[in-house]
C-alpha cells in the first residue's frame, strides 16, 4: 500500500504541485481512508519528501545509465530524447499537450514550500546530471569523437541546461517538438564545430535513421 500511495502522490504532485497534494484525493483514488494515508506517512511533508527522494534518485539513475553507456555522443543524445519522450507521453496523450510531466521541474516551482531535505534532493539531481555528462564528454574526447580543441565544459553546459529544463521547455512550447529540436540543434552545432570526421559521418547516419523511425 505504501508504494501505491506514493504512485498516486507522485502523479498528483506532477499535475497539481505541492499545494494540490491532498490526502483525500489519494484516499479516494485508492478506495481507502485518509487515516490509512496518515498511518503510513504521517503528514504531507513526509509523503512528499519520500516521493521526491525516490523520483530524483530513479531519474538520475536513468540519465547515468544513458550517459555512461558505450554509445557514442550522438547515440546518447538520441537516447536522452526518447527517455524524455516516454515520460512526456505519459501525461500528454489524446491530443492534449503541454501539461506537466516532470516531478523535478514541478517541485522546483514549489521549492519554497518543500522541506530542506526535498530541496537537497532536487539539487543533487542537477549536480549528478552535470557530473555524468561531464565524464561522458571527456570520454568522447578521449575516444577522438571530438577534436583536441573542443571546449568540454562549454559542451556540457549546453546539454545539462536542456536536460535540466526539459519539463518547462515542453510546457512553454505546448509540445514535445521544441525540446527535441533543441537537443538535435545543440548536437548538430557541437558535432559540426568540434566533432571528428568520423563523428560527423556518424551524425548524418544517425539523424537519417532517427527521422525514419
Amino acid at each position: 500500500m505504501r508504494d501505491r500511495i506514493k504512485d498516486v502522490a507522485r502523479d498528483l504532485l506532477i499535475k497539481h504541485g505541492y499545494r494540490g497534494l491532498r490526502f483525500a484525493d489519494i484516499a479516494s483514488s485508492l478506495a481507502i481512508t485518509r487515516a490509512n494515508v496518515h498511518y503510513y506517512f504521517g503528514d504531507k511533508s513526509n509523503l512528499a519528501d519520500e516521493v521526491i527522494a525516490e523520483y530524483t534518485a530513479q531519474s538520475l539513475h536513468e540519465i547515468i545509465d544513458i550517459w555512461r553507456s558505450d554509445d557514442d555522443y550522438v547515440g546518447k543524445i538520441l537516447r536522452t530524447i526518447e527517455h524524455n519522450r516516454t515520460r512526456y507521453l505519459r501525461f500528454n496523450q489524446g491530443g492534449v499537450e503541454g501539461t506537466p510531466w516532470s516531478l523535478i521541474s514541478r517541485m522546483r516551482l514549489d521549492a519554497a514550500l518543500l522541506s530542506p531535505s526535498a530541496r537537497q534532493h532536487l539539487r543533487l539531481f542537477s549536480s549528478g546530471v552535470e557530473a555524468c555528462v561531464l565524464r561522458s564528454i571527456e570520454t568522447a574526447k578521449e575516444r577522438a569523437e571530438f577534436v583536441d580543441s573542443a571546449p568540454v565544459r562549454d559542451i556540457v553546459v549546453q546539454f545539462v541546461s536542456v536536460i535540466d529544463s526539459a519539463g518547462p521547455i515542453t510546457q512553454d512550447a505546448g509540445s514535445f517538438a521544441r525540446l527535441e529540436h533543441l537537443y538535435l540543434a545543440c548536437m548538430r552545432i557541437v558535432v559540426h564545430g568540434y566533432g571528428s570526421e568520423t563523428a560527423k559521418r556518424r551524425l548524418g547516419t544517425m539523424l537519417e535513421r532517427h527521422r525514419t523511425e
